[in-house]
Formats: C-alpha cells, structure tokens, sequence
C-alpha cells in the first residue's frame, strides 16, 4: 500500500497524497548553449516528462531556466548548488522548483533570502541528499554514508527550512548503492510525511543503470514509497523517461501507452516471434491509449498469456493464433505477412475532441498487404476509397461497413470498424 505524504504543487503537475507518481530527468546540454538545452527540453516533453530539472550554477545562468521554462509546458526545476544568488534568480523567472541544500549556502540570512523568494511565489524545494556529498560533521560522525548518516542528513536540511516556518518541501535521500538508498528511503519515509523524490544516483553506465534503477525505485514503489521518480543513466534524457515509466509500468502502476509482453524464446519456437514482437514494438511507438499486447512463442504459456492481453498471438510452426480480448479468433499462416504487416488485422483505437477535417493521430491499424494501410499521423485510407474514412452519423453505423475488415470478421458485428464526425469530434470504433 502507498504511503500517502503532503501534496506539493510543482507549476502544473502536484505529486504526493494519491496523484500518480510523477517521471522526470534532467537536462545534460551546457548551460551555456541555451538553444540546445531549449531542444533538449522539447524532445523531453515530447517523450513524456513531467517535470524537468536544469542546472543553474550562477545567477547568469537563470537566463537558461528562462528560456527552457517558456519554451515547454512541464514545471521546471533548477538545479543549484552553494550560490543562493541564483536561487534567487531562479525564482524571480518563474521557475516551478528550486532543488538546493540550504545548509550549503551559507549563513541563515542567505537561507531566509532564498526561503521568502520562495514563499512569496509558492515555489517549493526539493532537498537532495546525495551519499557522495554529506556534510563533513554527519560524515565523522558516521564514518560513511550509511542510510543513518543520510537521513540525519536530510532532516538537518529540512530543520534549518523550517526554522522559517518553510515546509514546501521535496526530499530526496539517493545513493549509488541500491541496498543502501533503500534502507534510507525506508527509515526517512517513518520519520517524515514531506513527499520523496526517488532515485538512484551515479548509477553507473546505460545498461547498469537500468538494472539498478529497476531494483532500487521499483523496490521502492513495491513498498509503498515514492512520489516521483528519476532514473539516472549515462544517456540522453529521453531515455531516462521511457525507464522510469517502464519502471512504473513493471511494478503495475498505470501508465498511458502499450505493453508488449513476449517470452525469451526457446528450442520450442517455431516462428519468428522475436522478431514480430519487435516489429509490434516499433510500430506502436508513439501510440497512446493503454493497451496489453502479447507475443509468445509456443503453445506453454502461449494461449494463457495471450488470452490474458488486450490482443495476442501465439505461435506455432510457421503460424500464430490471433486472440482479441481473450478469444481465439483465427489462425495466421504466412510468416512475412506476420512480420512485415504486424498480426493486429482490425484494431482501431478512439480519438475524441479532433477537429473535423483535422488528421487523427491516434488511430491504429494493422492489416493484411492491399487491404489496410497504416499511419499514426495521417487518416487511414482503404484500398478503393482514396478520400480515407467515410463521415457519417451515428444513425449510419451499420455493419455493412465491415467491408474494411479481413474477411474472416465479417460476421462479427462487434468488430466493426467505422468512423463518423459526430459535434465536432472524430471517433474510430472497432
């Protein structure tokens, strides 16, 4: 069960209480190439990020925060370390989020500076214990950064926030040892009800990253804890959003966009299922509506988890049976169609509030050679009917437009693919 702490709004997205955990990376272009940082952000939120850190090493440099700030819609957060001034700064171009160590910048008037700028604009602080980086006191005493000496860590820090009646606050507690950082997360979660940012820090190359992200955040969230998330990998940033939500996703959060699912593949496989699977993958790349997909080898585990998927196959020796919701529904014979048309024949997903005349980006189709064509960002044209899909009103939705089906659904009506324009909106049915 999650355990629940204060919610803290971070410009448009609030995270703690039961708002759905929150992904985010962080920017890696120099701060001083403005323009490429700005394209780094836009690609960042074109990958789904929610919130967005960028450093800010001078007060100068606020000039990037502001730039990158009004050229995406996701709440910005500035990375500040030792210098209040750019704190200050940052908050005066509207930054979201402020992530700095208040006993890191001096004196308690400079704390207090950097407290009411943030107080007078709502913008809250994350507080970010690093295991690399503990005061020289907690260090001696500890000896090492055991999970103890980061939280004593982090409660100082949240002690000298409060002592100006300051608790807009975000913690983090990261390590690059993931027994470690959990331990951590564990005992700060028992002692303090301020939303925790979750992550495992320098850890280490693409490959090694993932797997100790997976264990440490994902071991996390499966206890409970966490409320937002960064997954730290020596990678573009991009990547870092697709492997947290891939982390949510695996420890059974709901997260918008496919999942394919397929097995390892074994002496038993018949068929090319790895290659279909990865096919599958990358046409669905893009998609948004949550869907299962699975692709499975064999008839072991074949039937049950494909029954299990929104839309599945299971493959046998040079063909797959095709299951929708559970069904078996036909057996697909040619192992070129199955690669290089995708097994999905009729799957339309639905598309609300699109402009009549506008292109639907959301629609999806798979289907045999010269019967459907494909497209995300573009209407779907049928062999025969060059204008794409037909406008009609709801009273014309009749199965006799199943025509644009493979033959074998023609008898099912409640796999009729139709289209119409109906107050302003574009729907697609299956």
């Amino acid at each position: 069960m999650r355990q629940l702490k204060r919610e803290v709004k971070i410009g448009n997205v609030t995270i703690g209480g039961n708002n759905p955990i929150a992904v985010q990376t962080m920017l890696n272009v120099p701060v001083e190439d403005i323009e490429g940082n700005v394209a780094q952000a836009k690609r960042c939120e074109a990958a789904g990020c929610q919130i967005l850190r960028v450093t800010c090493p001078s007060a100068a440099d606020a000039k990037c925060i502001e730039a990158v700030k009004n050229a995406v819609n996701i709440p910005i957060v500035a990375d500040i370390h030792f210098d209040y001034k750019a704190a200050l700064a940052c908050a005066d171009v509207g930054v979201d989020k402020i992530r700095i160590n208040p006993g890191n910048i001096g004196d308690d008037d400079r704390v207090k500076a950097v407290v009411q700028a943030c107080q007078q604009k709502n913008i809250p602080i994350r507080i970010g214990v690093n295991g690399g980086s503990l005061e020289k006191h907690i260090l001696a005493k500890y000896g090492a950064p055991v999970p103890e000496a980061m939280v004593e860590s982090a409660l100082y820090h949240v002690r000298l926030l409060e002592k100006f009646d300051f608790n807009n606050i975000v913690i983090s507690i990261k390590n690059s040892n993931v027994p470690r950082m959990m331990e951590a997360y564990r005992q700060l979660s028992a002692v303090t009800d301020y939303p925790l940012h979750v992550g495992v820090t320098e850890a280490g190359t693409y490959q090694m990253g993932l797997l100790k992200s997976g264990m440490g955040i994902g071991g996390m969230l499966l206890e409970g804890i966490g409320d937002t998330i960064r997954v730290s990998l020596a990678a573009e940033p991009e990547k870092e959003v697709e492997a947290g939500y891939n982390i949510l996703r695996a420890v059974g959060f709901p997260v918008a966009g496919p999942e394919v699912i397929t097995c390892p593949t074994c002496g038993r496989t018949q068929y090319p299922c790895t290659e279909i699977a990865n096919e599958v993958e990358k046409r669905l790349q893009g998609y948004k509506k949550s869907i299962k997909v699975a692709v499975m080898g064999c008839v072991v585990n074949g039937p049950g988890e494909a029954r299990e998927a929104d839309i599945g196959i299971a493959g046998g020796k040079g063909e797959a049976v095709l299951f929708i919701h559970g069904q078996p529904l036909q057996f697909l014979i040619d192992q070129l169609h199955l690669v290089s048309q995708g097994f999905v024949d009729p799957w339309v997903a639905y598309h609300g509030d699109l402009p009549v005349g506008q292109a639907a980006d959301d629609i999806l189709l798979f289907g045999q050679p010269g019967e459907l064509y494909f497209g995300f960002q573009n209407l779907v044209l049928f062999r025969g009917h060059s204008e794409g899909y037909h406008l009609v009103p709801p009273a014309a939705l009749l199965v006799e437009h199943s025509f644009h089906l493979h033959p074998s659904f023609r008898s099912m009506s409640s796999f009729c693919a139709i289209s119409c324009c109906f107050e302003g909106k574009r729907w697609a049915y299956l």
